[in-house]
């Protein structure tokens, strides 16, 4: 099982550090250009990669991995929700800007975490990684949810006008469900578990770096 779950992020390392590359090279070469047609360039990766992730949330749930399910699984829903219902589904909100910038962030986290997971699947723990890891993801983790909301509030206006998602049932049921209504119900949730996610990624962080001695004994 160990060696599965190496294979399994390294596979997602592969992906996430492909799509920060290719980020960052695309901006070099042409600027601001380059981000309005940053879903078109990697959103098939990028959907394949947090497909895969749901992995994940089996994982805890069969034993073999020992993070809290709740946290996680409130983080990759969050993505879910917003990658492929939000965006994937409204083509004027993946030119926008809002959609780089969430990327970013996405993959810049998943790059430290993955990496870190993997040496940790094989007792390698370095302090100044283990530190990124619990630490990078306090400061980038709300940015990325503020993103998320933003990207949200951007597709409203297409929900309303398109009608997606939106149904309205026949009788005799002689009820409707407005989508954009559900979306910004949905931003409460985002805050609120916003909230609780930080609240474990403290505990985690003071778990592993609360003392000085255990990091220097992993080192």
């Amino acid at each position: 099982m160990n060696t599965y779950l190496f294979v399994y992020d390294l596979t997602q390392f592969c992906g996430h550090s492909w799509i920060f590359t290719n980020m960052i090279i695309r901006f070099m070469s042409f600027g601001k250009d380059s981000l309005a047609d940053t879903f078109y360039s990697i959103g098939l990766v990028m959907r394949l990669c947090q497909l895969l992730s749901v992995l994940e949330i089996l994982h805890i749930l069969i034993g073999i991995d020992r993070s809290r399910l709740l946290p996680r699984f409130l983080q990759i829903t969050e993505r879910i929700i917003v990658l492929f219902v939000v965006i994937n589904s409204q083509e004027e909100v993946q030119g926008k800007y809002i959609v780089c910038i969430l990327f970013f962030l996405w993959n810049l986290l998943d790059v430290v975490r993955y990496t870190y997971n993997m040496l940790a699947r094989m007792g390698i723990y370095y302090l100044p990684l283990t530190w990124l890891n619990f630490s990078l993801c306090i400061l980038l983790y709300p940015l990325s949810v503020l993103a998320k909301a933003f990207a949200i509030c951007v597709s409203l206006p297409y929900f309303e006008s398109f009608g997606t998602y939106s149904i309205k049932l026949l009788f005799p049921f002689a009820f409707s469900i407005y989508f954009p209504y559900v979306l910004k119900m949905y931003l409460l949730v985002l805050f609120i578990g916003m909230c609780f996610i930080i609240q474990n990624i403290l505990s985690e962080r003071k778990a592993h770096l609360g003392t000085g001695n255990t990091m220097k004994k992993r080192s």
